[in-house]
């Protein structure tokens, strides 16, 4: 796998070899990213939930992201997210906690411009996560919350104060993209 676009731009990422980690095809990213680019967000800090190897993060980083937090339960899945950020030069622009998401939950408490979420497709608590997530501090009026999900679970339009406002499909892959109400 590797980085798409910016200064990091055709440097391989390193996977974790996990059976539950399921990274992001280019293909997919690439979409993720180009939904991104028309909306004119905030990309100063970025969080990456489920991180797994951390390519949404480490993309966002690449392409001009000023910090990013990673956020992972696996060790195996951070020890690679830090060797990856590394291995980029992004070490001091970023942050790795190994921690369960409903933790992370619990305690960021720094607004986001941009939130990508990469669960496993088997989570049924991706909902509950995501009506939680729309109450938090991370998510202000500027937020933009990227969600990969399985095609075969559709999520609602709303969560709290948050509209679906970008929807693509890839395969078994569904991207939604979240925004506050007064934005829509």
């Amino acid at each position: 796998m590797r980085i798409i676009s910016g200064e990091a731009r055709g440097h391989t990422i390193r996977v974790p070899h996990s059976a539950a980690t399921r990274p992001s095809t280019d293909i997919v990213r690439s979409a993720v990213f180009s939904m991104l680019e028309s909306m004119g967000l905030d990309w100063s800090r970025v969080l990456d939930l489920y991180a797994g190897s951390g390519a949404l993060g480490l993309e966002a980083l690449s392409r001009g992201a000023e910090w990013a937090d990673f956020v992972d339960h696996e060790q195996r899945c951070c020890t690679v997210i830090r060797q990856n950020i590394d291995e980029l030069g992004f070490a001091g622009r970023a942050r790795v906690y190994c921690i369960k998401v409903s933790k992370a939950l619990s305690f960021l408490d720094s607004e986001y411009g941009i939130i990508f979420m990469d669960p496993p497709y088997a989570d049924e608590s991706l909902p509950s996560v995501l009506e939680q997530m729309a109450n938090t501090k991370m998510v202000g009026k500027n937020t933009a919350l990227v969600v990969l999900h399985s095609a075969r679970r559709p999520l609602l339009d709303q969560y709290g104060p948050l509209y679906r406002v970008k929807d693509r499909r890839h395969g078994d892959t569904s991207i939604s993209v979240y925004k506050w109400e007064a934005t829509v």
